[in-house]
């Protein structure tokens, strides 16, 4: 697409290119699905003085049997000229999770946890790549007693990186991990691709799985 088109489609109020290259990717993935979308509170948000950072969350249920959840706000998601054509849209990524639980209420923990990381990314500049990891202090879902209470970073399992008008998207997808494995990769961090690939054994899709006990310690 040219600036020149970009601009001529722009003349579309209601157009929002880069919510519509997420939501792309997601209906590829899941066809003929409505996702479950949770939008923030407008006033909250930061653009309006708030500390919500993030646009919305939709979840999908998939096949497999369990939530993919994705975010909307990391990236350029409404009409930015000086945003077009740039190498990375934003912050270059949307972030993902993978939720064994199967209620939909039981998995919206999971969306005040990504957007607690995206006010920390937001405030700090420091973003994450795969295999960066990051301690929550305590069971991921504050309301449940779980030995998950980190998180690290992969390349979603799934959902494939996409070039759009503001530059390269990826989805950055966390999977929970015990004490024992943060501490281990804090010792260690260039364990981190083996301890990926050592839980998708059990977990093929690195879904989080808040009644998980073992650790996979190496």
């Amino acid at each position: 697409m040219t600036f020149e088109e970009f601009k001529k489609k722009a003349e579309d109020e209601d157009w929002a290119p880069g919510w519509d290259a997420i939501e792309s990717v997601f209906e590829k993935l899941y066809p003929n699905t409505e996702p479950m979308h949770y939008g923030t509170d407008m006033t909250k948000r930061a653009m309006f003085g708030g500390n919500q950072f993030l646009d919305g969350y939709s979840f999908y249920r998939s096949p497999k049997g369990y939530w993919h959840l994705v975010t909307f706000g990391m990236t350029h998601l409404y009409v930015e000229e000086d945003a077009f054509g740039g190498e990375w849209n934003k912050w270059g990524y949307e972030m993902t999770m993978k939720l064994t639980a199967g209620d939909i209420n039981d998995c919206l923990y999971a969306a005040d946890l990504l957007g607690n990381i995206a006010r920390y990314t937001y405030n700090t500049e420091k973003y994450f790549e795969p295999f960066h990891f990051i301690n929550c202090n305590g069971s991921v879902n504050a309301a449940v007693e779980s030995d998950i209470t980190a998180l690290l970073a992969v390349f979603d399992t799934e959902a494939e990186s996409i070039d759009t008008v503001y530059g390269k998207t990826d989805f950055i997808q966390f999977v929970g991990i015990t004490s024992e494995e943060y501490k281990m990769l804090s010792e260690n961090p260039s364990k981190a691709v083996e301890l990926a690939e050592r839980i998708k054994a059990d977990y093929p899709d690195l879904t989080t799985d808040l009644k998980r006990t073992s650790s996979y310690i190496f």
